[in-house]
C-alpha cells in the first residue's frame, strides 16, 4: 500500500513539474514581449495567489518602435549580465513561481523607498543591493515558503532617471540616464565649455555626500574608481580648469593636457605626453608663453633637457614644442617642372619648389631614383642643372632615372638648387602669314591661335583662310583636329589679286612690245 501511495505522490509531483515548466515557458515569453513595451501604465491584471485571492499585476499598453524595443532589450540584457547593476527606483521585475499547484506571476515595481513586497511572503529592503543580491534574497524567501517551487526573478525593464549637471557647461541641465552609465558618458563633450576641468568633477548624491573624481585617470589609465556609475538624484558639478598646457612634436602622446597644481614641465613630458621619442631633439625645446607675455604673439623661451629635469614652471595656455633631429638635417631645393603631388604630375603649368632634407653623402643618382614621382613628360630632365654658390653645373638626369646602378659624379650639398626646365614644344607657322616662324606649343589650342601668333593671314596672298596642317609624322590634319606638338601650319598663297599683281606688269610690257612692233611694221610697209 505504501508503494502505491509513494508512486501516486511521485506521479503528482512529476505532473505538477511538467505543468509548471510549461507555465514558466509562457512566463518567459511574456517577459520577452514586455521588453518591447514601454514602462507599465499600472493598469491591473490579476493572478491568483496562494490564498486564492487576486494579486495585482501591472500591464503595459503603449507599444514601442522597433528600434526603441531593441534598445530596451539590450539594456535589460546588459543589466542582468552585469554583476554591478544596482537596484534602482523605477526598475520593473517579474517574479514567477509555483505555489500549491497554482502558477504565480508577480510584477515588482521598485519605488523611491526601495521596499519590495514579495507577493504575500514578506518585504525586502533593496536599497544598495545589486540585482544578483536582490535575486538571491527574493528567490530564497519564496523557496523557504514553497520548496521546489521553481522560483525565478528577472529584470523586465531597467529604470530611467535624471541627474542634474552644473558648473562649466553650456547650460545647467537635467540629463536622462540609467544605472549602467558612467560619469564620463554623462559629461558629453558638446555640453562642456572650453574651461571645463575633467580633473575636478564633484558629485553630490541624494544623501548629501560629495565626492570628487579625476576623469583623466579613468580614461587614460582605466582607474574605474574615478569614473563611477551615476545614480538617481546625483548633482554633478564640473569645476573650472586650473591650467591647460599643449605639447607637440617628438613625444609619444602630443596633445593638450589639464595639469594639477604643482605639476610642471617634467610631469607634462614624462607623465602626460608619455616621454620623448627616440628622434627627439631635447636640446632645442621651445616654449611659447601667451599669458603674461610682453607681446601679443607670445614670448618664445628656449629650453633644454636640463630644464625638463629641473621641472621648469608652466603657465596656463603655455605651448611646448619638442623638435625632431630630422629637422636639423641639411636641406636642398628642387625647382621648375616638378610636383610633390601625384595628382598634379603631368598637369604642372607653373614652376614649383620642393624643399628636400638629405643625409650627408647623398648622391644625386640615389636622390633622383628615390623621387621619380617628381618628374613628368613636361620635365626636361636631360637639360637639368645645379645652382651651387652662384655656379651653374649641368647634369643629365636621364641615366639616373633609367639605370638603378648608375652613380653620379655629383653629391648633394647643403642649399643646392636643382633646376628642372620645362620641356618646350613648338608649332611651325609658314606661308601667307605676317610673321612666319616657330611658336611655343600650348595644349588644347586650335590652328587659328597659332596663325594669330604669327600676325594673322597676309590678306594679299591668302583668301578664305586656307591652310594646310600636318602633324610631326606628315599626316594631313583637318581644321577641326587637335593641334599636336611640332605640327606645321602652312597658310596657302591662293589670292587671285596676288597672282594678277605679280604677273600683270610682265603681260602689260609684253603686250606693249607686240603692239609697238605691229605699229612699226605697218608704217614701214606703207
Amino acid at each position: 500500500m505504501k508503494r502505491i501511495i509513494a508512486g501516486m505522490q511521485f506521479f503528482c509531483f512529476f505532473a505538477n513539474t511538467v505543468m509548471f515548466a510549461q507555465t514558466t515557458d509562457s512566463s518567459r515569453q511574456n517577459s520577452t514581449n514586455a521588453f518591447r513595451q514601454t514602462t507599465p501604465d499600472f493598469s491591473l491584471q490579476t493572478t491568483p495567489d496562494v490564498s486564492g485571492q487576486t494579486t495585482p499585476v501591472p500591464s503595459s499598453k503603449t507599444s514601442l518602435s522597433s528600434s526603441e524595443a531593441d534598445k530596451l532589450v539590450r539594456k535589460t540584457m546588459m543589466a542582468m549580465s552585469n554583476p554591478d547593476y544596482r537596484v534602482t527606483a523605477g526598475d520593473v521585475y517579474t517574479l514567477t513561481y509555483w505555489a500549491v499547484g497554482t502558477p504565480v506571476i508577480y510584477k515588482i515595481i521598485v519605488d523611491s523607498t526601495y521596499k519590495i513586497r514579495v507577493a504575500n511572503l514578506g518585504i525586502i529592503n533593496a536599497a544598495g543591493k545589486t540585482f544578483p543580491q536582490l535575486k538571491a534574497e527574493v528567490e530564497r524567501t519564496v523557496s523557504n515558503n514553497y520548496p521546489l517551487s521553481g522560483v525565478q526573478l528577472v529584470l523586465t525593464e531597467p529604470s530611467l532617471f535624471t541627474v542634474y549637471i552644473t558648473g562649466e557647461v553650456q547650460t545647467a541641465q537635467e540629463s536622462q540616464t540609467w544605472a549602467l552609465e558612467r560619469l564620463s558618458e554623462v559629461l558629453k563633450e558638446d555640453i562642456l565649455t572650453e574651461y571645463a576641468s575633467l580633473r575636478d568633477v564633484s558629485v553630490r548624491s541624494l544623501n548629501g555626500q560629495t565626492k570628487t573624481y579625476d576623469l583623466f585617470k579613468a580614461l587614460r589609465f582605466g582607474d574605474i574608481q574615478q569614473n563611477p556609475y551615476v545614480r538617481p538624484g546625483d548633482s554633478i558639478q564640473v569645476n573650472r580648469v586650473n591650467r591647460i598646457i599643449t605639447i607637440e612634436g617628438s613625444v609619444e602622446r602630443p596633445g593638450s593636457y589639464q595639469l594639477l597644481p604643482g605639476e610642471n614641465l617634467k610631469e607634462l613630458v614624462d607623465y602626460y605626453a608619455g616621454g620623448c621619442t627616440p628622434l627627439a631633439d631635447t636640446s632645442r625645446i621651445t616654449l611659447v608663453r601667451y599669458v603674461g607675455s610682453t607681446v601679443d604673439s607670445g614670448n618664445k623661451i628656449y629650453l633644454t633637457l636640463d630644464d625638463v629635469q629641473a621641472n621648469y614652471g608652466l603657465h596656463h595656455w603655455d605651448a611646448i614644442h619638442i623638435p625632431t633631429i630630422v629637422n636639423v638635417m641639411p636641406v636642398m631645393f628642387v625647382e621648375g617642372a616638378v610636383s610633390q603631388s601625384a595628382d598634379e604630375v603631368g598637369h604642372v603649368s607653373v614652376s614649383n619648389k620642393i624643399t628636400v632634407r638629405f643625409n650627408e653623402g647623398e648622391n644625386y643618382a640615389s636622390l633622383v631614383q628615390q623621387n621619380q614621382s617628381w618628374f613628368s613628360s613636361i620635365s626636361d630632365t636631360q637639360n637639368a642643372y645645379i645652382i651651387r654658390r652662384g655656379e651653374r653645373i649641368s647634369i643629365n638626369l636621364n641615366p639616373m632615372l633609367y639605370d638603378s646602378s648608375y652613380r653620379s659624379s655629383y653629391f648633394v650639398q647643403e642649399n643646392d638648387v636643382l633646376i628642372i626646365p620645362f620641356r618646350q614644344y613648338f608649332v611651325t607657322v609658314a606661308g601667307a602669314v605676317a610673321v612666319p616662324g616657330r611658336y611655343p606649343y600650348i595644349p588644347d589650342r586650335s590652328w587659328d591661335y597659332y596663325v594669330a601668333l604669327a600676325g594673322g593671314f597676309n590678306v594679299d596672298k591668302n583668301a578664305r583662310s586656307s591652310v594646310i596642317i600636318q602633324d610631326i609624322s606628315g599626316r594631313r590634319l583637318k581644321k577641326s583636329d587637335v593641334i599636336t606638338p611640332e605640327s606645321i601650319i602652312t597658310a596657302k598663297t591662293n589670292s587671285f589679286l596676288h597672282y594678277f599683281n605679280q604677273y600683270a606688269p610682265i603681260i602689260t610690257t609684253t603686250l606693249s612690245l607686240i603692239i609697238t612692233s605691229i605699229t612699226l611694221s605697218t608704217l614701214v610697209n606703207r
